[in-house]
């Protein structure tokens, strides 16, 4: 029981760094990737405030589902239900990167 419990916790933390990264580009003057594509040098951005909302936004979303694709973790040890966690997880950053290419550097880069 508590190894379930310690690994939903565990789980949900990183959730939440991504909500208070969320929170810091929200209210950032500079435009933040945050290192989005391994550590990438910052393309010059259209609209900075605008630009730095749709990231805290993209972050945002990504630690919330993050935190519910966590929830197979209670299922137990040996779970077959873990596999939800694993393979949504990587799907939502799949995801993540796609939103980030085709739609927010699209829409702010110079």
């Amino acid at each position: 029981m508590e190894g379930r419990i310690l690994g939903f916790v565990v789980w949900c933390a990183v959730g939440g760094l991504f909500l208070c990264l969320a929170l810091y580009t929200w209210f950032s003057k500079k435009p933040r990737a945050m290192g989005f594509w391994a550590n990438a040098q910052m393309f010059p951005v259209t609209d900075v405030k605008s630009y730095n909302r749709a990231m805290a936004k993209l972050f945002g979303g990504f630690g919330i589902v993050m935190m519910g694709l966590g929830i197979p973790l209670l299922a137990g040890e040996n779970s077959a239900w873990i596999m939800v966690s694993v393979v949504g997880l990587m799907a939502e950053s799949i995801g993540a990167m796609v939103v980030y290419c085709l739609v927010i550097e699209k829409k702010y880069r110079k």
